[in-house]
């Protein structure tokens, strides 16, 4: 069975690279729809997959993580990076550009960690991300699945050259979620109520 999760934030990002000119030489925003999709062969002890509300936590802050914020990717013009975190105190750095299929695999890799560490206590039982699709417009998505995030031929993300200005993190309810999650420490997940 696999159940769905849909998150919204605004970002703005340039895509270099892109065959579109407005999209590769001009800073723009969207409003970004985020589904991620876990699935499961069982029921927990509530007959979900999943409790939807456990989503609300830490799931919700990396997904609102880019929300208001402006997406940069690491290997952009020195200057246009430095000038952009001057200016703004919401911005993500990335491995890799900041298109709607690169937000699909960078989010996969963020809550597939973030599920691997989170220690149940409700009976759910080998639920796994299925896939994230990462709406850009009303009319286009990409869609990543597990074989797309670790990739090495659309390139290697790491969750050690994700960086989030430290606005960003102060908006975390717990600040040091990130870093826990690169550390790979377990999260507990609540008893259902």
């Amino acid at each position: 069975m696999i159940i769905r999760k849909l998150f919204k934030f605004e970002n703005a990002h340039i895509v270099r690279g892109c065959s579109t000119v407005k999209c590769r030489s001009s800073i723009h925003g969207h409003s970004y729809k985020v589904e991620l999709l876990f699935a499961s062969n069982f029921l927990d002890n509530g007959q979900m997959v999943y409790d939807f509300g456990l989503m609300k936590q830490n799931m919700k802050d990396l997904v609102e993580s880019f929300d208001h914020a402006i997406a940069l990717w690491r290997d952009d013009d020195p200057e246009f990076v430095r000038d952009m975190k001057k200016h703004s105190a919401r911005w993500v750095e990335l491995p890799v550009s900041p298109s709607a299929e690169q937000f699909s695999r960078v989010i996969f890799v963020m809550i597939e960690k973030l599920l691997s560490l989170i220690s149940t206590q409700n009976g759910e039982k080998e639920v796994r991300l299925e896939s994230v699709i990462v709406h850009e417009t009303a009319t286009g998505y990409a869609q990543c699945f597990v074989q797309d995030a670790h990739s090495k031929n659309m390139g290697e993300i790491k969750l050690e050259e994700i960086v989030f200005s430290p606005q960003v993190l102060e908006d975390f309810k717990d600040k040091d979620l990130f870093e826990k999650i690169k550390r790979g420490e377990t999260f507990l997940n609540p008893a259902s109520v």
